[in-house]
């Protein structure tokens, strides 16, 4: 059976970002910065095309270990991860672009516009967090003891517990079920392990101040795995930021998408992003 190893200890270069582009190359840009354990195909696989539509150019990398980017062999750092990100989108030929985070991504999302006030027009911040709390972490451990001894019937059944609201999972007709606690180790990207090591470490308190571009904060109110307090922490610590609910688990992409792609591309619309 094929194991994903625990995640190393020495940080290393990062390897290069697969990256997805979609959109007119004209279009007002917009970079994606996806969750941990997931990808550009897994979070924003109905995100891309709504943007696309919208007349957007779209740039998605996959962090290391997602999708076709190469596993990192070192763990992960926010500002590094944050800025290969952002080299993808100016690569890609983006000189400015609105940032759209989903759980580890707005943290990614916050820190980018940190360090590149210069690119970053807009940010979007789902799901987020600016640093975990403790019963977050107890979240993340589990995942990881589960990922170090392979044990993936155990890892679907975490994911499925935290990702999603009580009433969605016990909706799901049986082949949906099954599907979502498919043990396949095949399943999870390669660098689940280093990048929920990097959720646990990550803190963007003080640089929440300093972000003064228009901001929406999306917060997930059946969220097992990331409070929505943390949602509004972030809302309440970024200048101006705009809040909005949606009544899901972690995943609203996945149990109320219509309704999240609708406060994201209303968001975009309203300030010209």
């Amino acid at each position: 059976m094929t194991q994903i190893p625990a995640p190393h200890t020495a940080p290393a270069p990062l390897p290069p970002l697969a990256t997805t582009l979609a959109g007119p190359a004209a279009g007002p840009g917009v970079l994606l910065a996806h969750g941990a354990t997931g990808s550009v195909r897994n979070n924003y696989d109905t995100l891309i095309p709504a943007l696309t539509a919208s007349g957007h150019r779209v740039v998605a990398p996959d962090y290391p270990g997602s999708g076709e980017t190469p596993r990192a062999t070192g763990p992960l750092e926010l500002d590094a991860l944050a800025d290969a990100v952002v080299a993808q989108a100016t690569a890609a030929g983006l000189e400015t672009f609105t940032l759209i985070g989903f759980s580890l991504g707005t943290a990614v999302s916050v820190r980018a516009a940190a360090r590149h006030p210069e690119r970053v027009r807009g940010l979007v911040l789902t799901a987020g967090l600016a640093k975990p709390d403790a019963r977050t972490r107890v979240w993340l451990d589990l995942w990881l003891r589960l990922l170090d001894r392979g044990d993936y019937t155990g890892f679907a059944q975490a994911r499925a517990l935290g990702g999603l609201a009580p009433e969605y999972l016990g909706a799901l007709p049986p082949a949906e079920l099954a599907a979502v606690l498919d043990p396949d180790p095949a399943l999870p990207p390669r660098g689940s392990a280093e990048q929920t090591a990097l959720v646990r470490e990550v803190d963007t308190t003080a640089d929440l101040p300093g972000i003064a571009v228009p901001t929406l904060v999306i917060a997930t109110t059946r969220d097992a795995l990331v409070h929505p307090s943390h949602s509004r922490y972030l809302a309440d610590h970024i200048p101006g930021a705009a809040y909005a609910e949606i009544e899901s688990g972690h995943l609203p992409m996945a149990e109320r998408g219509a309704e999240w792609l609708a406060l994201i591309t209303d968001f975009l619309a309203e300030h010209g992003l």
